[in-house]
């Protein structure tokens, strides 16, 4: 019986090799029925680039203003008070938990 179906094994081996890489290349993780979620994830990962450019614009503006070439009153005073803890005597203090 194996003498009979030995012609036919390596047949049926691309067939299967064949049929494995087909199912992949149509539901696979990079398919082509997987593009709706590739591009939810490229709209995520497009918003999340966006919050971080606005994110190190702002860290770069303030790292600009604590240069000693022109240092910020305002931006010295604040780091002291969130670093050091001082506070003006005349100001309200409001302690949160965090």
């Amino acid at each position: 019986m194996l003498a009979s179906i030995r012609p036919y094994l390596p047949t049926a081996a691309l067939a299967l090799l064949i049929f494995y890489f087909g199912f992949h290349a149509f539901t696979g993780e990079r398919g082509l029925l997987s593009s709706d979620a590739r591009d939810a994830a490229l709209v995520a990962k497009i918003s999340e680039l966006h919050r971080v450019r606005l994110e190190r614009q702002d860290l770069e503006a303030r790292a600009r203003l604590l240069r000693d070439t022109s240092l910020s009153a305002d931006l010295l005073e604040e780091r002291a008070r969130s670093l050091l803890g001082f506070a003006d005597p005349r100001d309200y203090v409001i302690r949160v938990k965090p």
